[in-house]
Order: C-alpha cells, then structure tokens, then sequence
C-alpha cells in the first residue's frame, strides 16, 4: 500500500483513536501521529517506523505487527492482550512534529494527564524527550525512568522509534521499551 504525497497531505490535521484496552498496563504516548498513520488508522504506521520491531525485539508483542496498511483487529487485540496501549500528546496529523506549537504540546499534557487517570496504566513511556520536555515545561527531564509519578503510574521518556532518530537502532529502542514494559508486569 502506498500514498501520493497529495493524498497524504489530505489527511493533515486528522486525528485517531487512542488504542487502549481496559487492562492497559504499559501506555506508551507518541508525540502525534504522522500523515501515514492517519491514513491508515493505526499508530507508528509508516512503513520504516521501528516502534513493532522494538516491541517484538523487546518481548512486548509475541509475533510481528505491520500496520503500514492498517491494524488488522488481531494486532489491536494482541496489543490489548499484552496490556499495550498508545495514545498521542497532540491529536493533530502532522507531516513532522516540529510542525506544533509548544501550546499545542502543553494542551496534549493536560489531555494524556486525564488518559492516565481514567485508564490507570502501571508505567506511563513518553517516546520523545524533546515532546515531553515541552509539554511539561521540565528542561531537565532525562531519558529513561524518572523519580517522580505520572498521576499514579511510573514515569519513562523513551527514545522515539521514528527513522529521524536515526542514533537509535531496533536493540537499542528494544532494550529501553523492554525495561519499561518489565516495571508494567509485561513479562
């Protein structure tokens, strides 16, 4: 399956659901989905993104996903299964994140504070210090767990699987994911 640049850029500022089951352990918040992921429907869906062969490397999935065409509704389940979920500090499609506003970062905070607490995860992965940084207005978060909570749930900044961060690998994203996704009860 592919898009013409054109028919990508129909879906700018398009949202998605929230993929979150109701016995969410481990919710991981992208910073907003890409153009390909609201085409399709399904979070990290652009083919290349690193985020399902991390999952699977790490242990968190049990067979591979590809949602550049769409999550099938045995994918969904199986994340739902393993107690996986994934929301989006903003709602809006963006070619690349650098596209919103640090207002619009700091909104997205305050709506995935109020997903915590209606889904109460046990560990909370933001993928994207910057993201993070931002919305929250703390410029001194550091990558990996944090010694405060995240409304009752343990905190984690984990590095974004996209293809841009191109200082991470599948191993390296894997083992950061895999730490976090332990603390879940994921294993």
């Amino acid at each position: 399956m592919g898009f013409t640049r054109a028919e990508l850029e129909s879906f700018r500022d398009a949202e998605i659901e929230d993929l979150i089951g109701p016995n969410c352990r481990l919710l991981f918040v992208g910073i907003n989905p890409g153009l390909w992921t609201a085409a399709t429907g399904a979070h990290f869906a652009r083919p290349g993104n690193r985020f399902y062969p991390a999952l699977l490397r790490a242990g968190i999935i049990e067979r591979p996903i590809d949602p550049s065409a769409g999550m099938s509704d045995a994918d969904t389940q199986h994340l739902i299964d393993r107690g996986v979920g994934i929301t989006n500090l903003a709602v809006r499609a963006t070619a690349r994140a650098d596209e919103l506003t640090a207002e619009e970062l700091a909104a997205g905070g305050v709506r995935v504070r109020a997903v915590v607490r209606s889904t109460k995860p046990k560990v909370v992965a933001f993928a994207g210090i910057t993201a993070y940084r931002t919305a929250f207005a703390d410029k001194r978060a550091k990558a990996g767990r944090q010694d405060q909570p995240f409304e009752d749930a343990a905190l984690w900044i984990v590095p974004n699987p996209s293809g841009l961060n191109a200082h991470e690998t599948v191993d390296t994203l894997a083992a950061k994911y895999r730490s976090a996704a332990a603390e879940a009860g994921i294993f």
